[in-house]
């Protein structure tokens, strides 16, 4: 099959980052607005997140996630 004909994946949202990141020892330390900044202490610098819980999750946002999970699983 083609790509073109294969169903898109709908990307998650953002409260499935967020329990990602929390499952993952991350502790939200709050924000302005829609901004939440996760921390662990095993990682230098915070995961931002934004946008409303329901929302779609971006690309980047899917990507650092995943990498900060990968990084303080290691």
């Amino acid at each position: 099959m083609s790509a073109a004909s294969e169903p898109r994946r709908m990307p998650p949202k953002i409260r499935e980052l967020v329990a990602e990141l929390e499952g993952a020892g991350f502790v939200n330390r709050g924000g302005k607005g829609s901004h939440r900044n996760y921390v662990h202490p095993r990682l230098s610098k915070p995961i931002t997140i934004s946008g409303r819980l329901g929302d779609d999750a971006k690309q980047y946002q899917i990507r650092a996630v995943r990498t900060a999970i990968a990084e303080v699983e290691r």
